[in-house]
């Protein structure tokens, strides 16, 4: 069993930047893939960034290639997702998950455990 609880969210005007963390409570977490999801109003949840678990190897949707960074700290349990150079259509809740496979896993179906959310929206 792993409880998420990602933290970071709030109100940034088009341009500015956030960081997103995600806290997970687990004895293992060396042991977990984690990603960073988002779902928009009205959309379906999108795959955002993934980071395997010793940290080392990362991945990231087209999207937001070159503006997000998604890092991890396994002596803090904490996943985290720096968000640049945000632009309106990054507003959404984002979610945090954790997958017990190794390979790269940019479907929702491939996680196994998933926070509550946390609230991004960018002002333009």
């Amino acid at each position: 069993q792993v409880q998420l609880v990602e933290s970071g969210g709030g109100l940034v005007q088009a341009g500015g930047s956030l960081r997103l963390s995600c806290a997970a409570s687990t004895r293992t977490f060396s042991n977990w893939a984690m990603g960073w999801f988002r779902q928009a109003p009205g959309k379906e949840r999108e795959f955002v960034a993934h980071v395997s678990w010793s940290g080392s190897r990362t991945g990231y949707a087209d999207s937001v290639k070159g503006r997000f960074t998604i890092s991890r700290d396994n002596a803090k349990n904490t996943v985290y997702l720096q968000m640049n150079s945000l632009k309106p259509e990054d507003t959404a809740v984002y979610y945090c998950a954790a997958t017990a496979r190794s390979s790269y896993q940019p479907n929702v179906a491939s996680y196994d455990y998933w926070g509550q959310g946390t609230q991004v929206t960018v002002s333009s």
